[in-house]
């Protein structure tokens, strides 16, 4: 049977037919839908971790155990979850354990455009790289042969046009594996150093073999031309761009496609360099395959052509090997309207920050999610987003730094800061936020703490986290309680609050206590997102409208930055299909212009 889908479709159904059994993730774009269509296959044993390092574990500790598994995540991802991942390359396999890693050229949903093929070279664990969906699937499954063969992780690696875009796919049946005997070996699965000695070298070993495998293996292959004038290196997406950039030459040019690009083949690059006149190398970011092949001693042209940001497409790479200019698009003199990142209508994140956005003196340590945004304006609330986590831990730098300036200036900080508030997500929080309010109680840092819990994973897609009270599949579970949380890191009872953030008078007051307390303090403000299914129905039919008598222009409404609220010619007005009736806007009105019309179907 035959069937178009994405890259992470045909990723999560290549780890069904592969006979996988475990399968661990932690929502991120590109990636976030492999393990919810992974979830959809009965026979794999799916959850979302708490982060991308617990993922790993999971799937490691089943791999150990004698379980097929797999652990997806974005580029970033990998990062929290190097630490193990080095290590699972010492010890090795039993069943076999692969590792996705959804790498995001062009910034689409990322604060960084790192080059993850640097991880298999540096952890020396195999990598394959699919250029289409149907590789997608047939190397999962591979990807499970080899690290069961190779007794090492595989390391899988996927950008985000190879994620999203469909192409068909031949479907199959599911290998039946049957999960391995438990065989107890410590010397093996114990990294201590006298034991971790013993599997270094077996790395080295392990790597002799790898690359004699990628010089004869099947990812690996060249395509020759009738003219072998120009050769091109290529690799996962890059590989259909360059096809379809020099599809005019037809024949006459030869591609050297590589599939399992950790090791790269030596022996056959030689050999393929050797055949033609002018070699290049078309990749994406960072130029790894062009860094080996002139590491070599051979010639080719490849970063000097291509730019080092951004992702490629066709357009570019054949104007960078053959000159040939992009055509004129169609234009039309209409110019776009700005549409500038913003919170959704009725977004429940939206009443702290107003309410933060009136203090001129503190300091904003921003986080990863749909709450980045009230960086923007005219919210203007943020001061930095680094990673997940960093809400709180940078925000703790920020309070030791304006606390170094006030003994310096005489108790005045540089700047005039007074406060800082580290913002961070419910879902984010669980990742990675519980350490770091743990370092604020116990280095007593004076530090807010805003938890916006809007209890779903949603700039991700509306992802199940610990506070959701639901498993990926749908099943009821444990509901993490945010406040035990917070008081089970040591934060007083009495400086914690659990506030409404639609209620601005009960947030305000909370942000003014924060303001005040010499000692960490947490605010967690809870409305479900605008989003939610269940929400979205509460709210049908309820909205907000302006009373043009009342209303005196003075564009009070507009600081709360929500699109369903527009100035034109001088008049406020509300679309009434846009908005869902939070009434933040009615409630900063001066003149109760704005009122709150419809009923909540509760």
């Amino acid at each position: 049977m035959r069937k178009i889908m994405t890259g992470n479709e045909a990723i999560a159904r290549g780890a069904w037919e592969a006979g996988c059994h475990v399968a661990a993730a932690y929502p991120g774009t590109p990636s976030s839908e492999i393990l919810e269509n992974i979830s959809g296959y009965e026979e794999i044993d799916s959850e979302w971790s708490t982060n991308e390092k617990v993922a790993v574990e999971v799937a490691s500790g089943a791999s150990v155990a004698g379980a097929r598994a797999l652990a997806a995540m974005k580029h970033v991802g990998l990062n929290v979850a190097s630490d193990p991942l080095f290590t699972m390359s010492y010890t090795g396999v039993s069943g076999g354990l692969v590792i996705v890693t959804a790498d995001d050229p062009g910034f689409f949903s990322s604060q960084n455009e790192q080059d993850n093929r640097w991880y298999a070279l540096h952890a020396k664990v195999p990598m394959l790289e699919p250029s289409d969906s149907q590789e997608c699937k047939d190397f999962i499954a591979d990807a499970f042969e080899l690290s069961e063969r190779f007794d090492v992780p595989v390391l899988f690696r996927v950008t985000t046009r190879i994620c999203h875009s469909k192409t068909i796919v031949e479907l199959g049946g599911r290998n039946e594996v049957p999960v391995k005997p438990y065989k107890r070996e410590a010397g093996k699965y114990v990294m201590a150093p006298a034991n971790a000695i013993g599997r270094r070298r077996e790395v080295e070993r392990r790597e002799t073999r790898l690359r004699e495998f990628s010089d004869d293996c099947r990812y690996n292959r060249a395509e020759w031309g009738t003219d072998r004038g120009i050769g091109v290196i290529t690799s996962g997406v890059s590989y259909q761009h360059a096809r379809e950039a020099l599809m005019e030459m037809g024949d006459s040019v030869s591609f050297l496609k590589l599939g399992f690009t950790y090791p790269l083949p030596e022996e056959l690059i030689k050999k393929f360099a050797s055949e033609v006149e002018t070699l290049y190398v078309v990749e994406e970011n960072e130029p790894y395959i062009e860094n080996f092949v002139r590491q070599l001693g051979i010639k080719c042209a490849g970063r000097s052509l291509l730019p080092a940001v951004g992702e490629l497409n066709a357009w570019i790479v054949k104007k960078a090997l053959t000159g040939v200019p992009e055509p004129e698009a169609y234009s039309v003199e209409a110019v776009p309207p700005p549409r500038p990142p913003v919170l959704c209508p009725g977004c429940s994140h939206r009443g702290i920050f107003f309410a933060m956005s009136k203090f001129k003196d503190i300091a904003v340590s921003g986080d990863i999610g749909c709450y980045t945004l009230g960086a923007m304006p005219p919210l203007n609330t943020g001061d930095t987003c680094i990673c997940m986590g960093s809400g709180i831990s940078a925000g703790i730098g920020f309070s030791k730094a304006f606390r170094a300036g006030r003994k310096a200036g005489g108790g005045q900080a540089p700047g005039g800061i007074k406060k800082t508030f580290g913002v961070i997500g419910d879902s984010t929080f669980f990742h990675s936020g519980i350490t770091g309010l743990i370092d604020a109680v116990v280095g007593k840092s004076d530090l807010a703490v805003c938890i916006v819990d809007n209890r779903i994973t949603a700039m991700t897609g509306h992802q199940e986290n610990p506070g959701t009270g639901l498993t990926i599949t749908g099943e009821p579970t444990a509901k993490i309680d945010l406040v035990a949380i917070c008081l089970a890191c040591g934060v007083k009872p009495e400086n914690v609050r659990k506030v409404d953030p639609y209620n601005l008078k009960e947030t305000e007051d909370a942000i003014g206590e924060a303001y005040n307390s010499k000692e960490p303090f947490v605010i967690i403000t809870t409305q479900p997102c605008a989003l939610i299914e269940d929400a979205a129905r509460r709210r049908a039919g309820v909205r907000c409208e302006v009373d043009g008598g009342l209303c005196v222009k003075c564009g009070a409404c507009m600081k709360v930055g929500c699109p369903a609220i527009s100035l034109q010619d001088g008049r406020v007005g509300i679309d009434g299909s846009m908005c869902n009736g939070c009434a933040i806007c009615a409630q900063i009105c001066p003149k109760n212009a704005i009122t709150r019309v419809g009923e909540f179907n509760d």
